[in-house]
């Protein structure tokens, strides 16, 4: 029988509901991972330091999509919620093509600005010619990308989420396919990496479309609409936290590679390129759960269901502590097998990503709460506590630890200061939802 949003969650119910959307975070995170693999062991190691380099600036782009994604697909929910199915199409569409134009928007300036973004971050000489190469196709590729992280949402929110599944699944094959063929079998290196990142956006972005344009049977349908500024404001406030997170992640890393390069130069900051490729397919599980129940989240909220609003929020709490104990003991067990499969033909390189490793896998122990805290705010339409959770935990916190601890521990503290970040956020997650459950009556 096919669960609905309108249901009773059981433990059962609730993991069957969002593994669907686990694994779509699983392997659309799974793109940049094969793309650092086979750059690393068929390109080489300079090559695999500039992609990295450059990457966190790329995925600024992609957080548009997550904010209209995570704020517009709350906004959607509640709006079913209420039983109001025709303005739910209209929004749906509405934030389709907003997302289209301002990807193209995104798309033209990026590729003017990459070569001064590579130079001010600190790129050499030996690494600002791949940084750039590399950027401007993936660039081109901007509008399939923000469509691809949204879908992720709205498949949830129309009650599709396996198919949203079948769709991911189909472009992180396709991604790893085009990988193999245009990297491991002809000699096209960067150039070959980037194309087929980009074509596997076209099918997990542009593709689903045509099933929303069509006669189907999910909640959600493209239908005509017009300019919705006041609902386009409160979807971006809604899901400013997501947007937030996703912007000063990527500039945090920044921060990491440029300390890593004070401390370790490029392979240092290779290094900690494998970390982040690890790190977003394990974190990922933690965002997919969170994606996958915030509509249910939402519906009930809508509903005016508090009972259900409890139950949600305390299994789910439960449900991520059990998925942190999993992921930082997968980390401590992985990290050699991990480390080897990146960077296993460079010694020192290796020894250093095992180090690395053996720390930073403890921060898996705290991340599961502010991600999921951050998303059920989200989710209950409170923009400003979601994106305090965000702020605090990515901004605050973790500029603060990563300037401070290598004074003390050099670049050890570089692979602690994580850890200390995301144990405070946790406990600020943990405050907000105790003084706003009066507000919601979870």
């Amino acid at each position: 029988m096919a669960i609905q949003l309108s249901d009773h969650f059981t433990y059962r119910r609730l993991l069957r509901f969002a593994f669907p959307s686990i694994l779509m975070l699983i392997f659309t995170s799974i793109y940049s991972v094969v793309d650092g693999l086979f750059i690393s062991n068929f390109v080489g190691k300079v090559s695999f330091a500039a992609v990295n380099f450059i990457m966190p600036f790329l995925m600024v782009m992609g957080a548009v999509g997550f904010m209209i994604g995570a704020g517009g697909s709350a906004l959607i929910a509640k709006t079913l919620g209420e039983g109001d199915r025709v303005q739910a199409d209209r929004l749906f569409s509405f934030f389709i093509y907003f997302s289209i134009f301002i990807g193209v928007v995104l798309s033209a300036v990026g590729m003017v600005s990459i070569r001064w973004v590579a130079t001010a971050l600190g790129a050499d000489e030996s690494m600002l010619g791949d940084c750039v190469l590399y950027g401007r196709i993936i660039l081109t590729g901007v509008p399939a990308f923000l469509l691809q992280f949204e879908l992720q949402s709205f498949f949830v929110v129309a009650e599709k989420p396996k198919l949203g599944l079948i769709f991911t699944l189909a472009a992180g094959l396709g991604n790893i396919v085009l990988d193999a063929l245009l990297v491991g079998i002809l000699p096209l290196g960067l150039v070959g990496a980037a194309v087929a990142t980009c074509m596997s956006e076209v099918i997990g972005g542009v593709i689903p479309l045509f099933y929303f344009a069509r006669k189907n049977t999910s909640l959600l349908h493209l239908t005509g609409t017009s300019f919705m500024g006041k609902e386009l404001l409160k979807a971006s406030s809604n899901g400013f936290s997501e947007f937030l997170s996703n912007v000063s992640m990527p500039m945090v890393n920044m921060l990491y590679n440029w300390q890593l390069m004070k401390f370790a130069g490029q392979s240092g900051v290779a290094a900690y390129g494998v970390l982040m490729y690890v790190c977003l397919i394990f974190i990922s599980i933690f965002i997919g759960y969170s994606v996958g129940t915030a509509p249910i989240v939402g519906f009930h909220f809508g509903a005016g269901n508090q009972a259900e609003l409890k139950n949600l929020l305390h299994k789910s709490l439960r449900i991520m502590l059990i998925f942190a104990f999993c992921m930082l003991t997968a980390g401590e067990l992985l990290a050699r097998p991990l480390s080897a499969l990146f960077v296993g033909y460079d010694e020192e390189l290796m020894k250093l990503t095992l180090r690395g490793f053996r720390f930073f896998s403890f921060m898996f122990l705290f991340a599961a709460i502010p991600i999921f805290g951050s998303g059920f705010f989200t989710a209950l339409n409170n923009g400003f506590v979601s994106a305090m959770i965000s702020f605090l935990r990515t901004v605050i916190f973790q500029v603060a630890a990563v300037i401070v601890f290598p004074i003390f521990w050099g670049i050890d503290g570089i692979w602690c200061s994580i850890i200390a970040a995301e144990m405070v956020a946790a406990l600020v997650t943990v405050f907000f939802l105790v003084t706003q459950r009066s507000r919601y009556n979870y």
